[in-house]
């Protein structure tokens, strides 16, 4: 049974630092890309960060780049997202997903993660 597992969310203000962490367990093919999604109510799920297990590629969203980090545990299916600068406009759900490809194509992701709150405020 395949299973992502958010956790790290939570409540912050505006310039202060979250660390989300996914882990996986069950995933049935090897060259797994883990990706970060979020959804802010009323807009739609955007890919914000990805990176390739195996050779450690990565790919960001512009509205995130040189903010947010992603990398991956050398032994596990674990994914961490450094989230520094944090701003209101970064309030959403965020997912976790595992696919095949380094793209931010929601439907090129097999696996979805239940997502954590993130919310950033005064």
């Amino acid at each position: 049974q395949v299973k992502l597992q958010e956790s790290g969310g939570g409540s912050v203000q505006p310039g202060r630092s979250l660390l989300l962490t996914c882990e996986g367990s069950g995933l049935p093919y090897s060259g797994i890309v883990m990706a970060w999604f979020r959804q802010a109510p009323g807009k739609e799920r955007e890919g914000i960060g990805a990176i390739d297990l195996v050779f450690g590629y990565t790919l960001y969203a512009d509205s995130v780049k040189g903010r947010f980090a992603i990398s991956r545990h050398y032994t596990a299916t674990t994914v961490y997202l450094q989230m520094d600068s944090l701003k209101p406009e970064d309030t959403a759900i965020y997912y976790c997903a595992a696919g095949k490809a380094l793209e931010f194509s929601a439907g090129s992701y097999d696996y979805w993660g239940q997502g954590t709150q993130v919310t950033v405020s005064s």
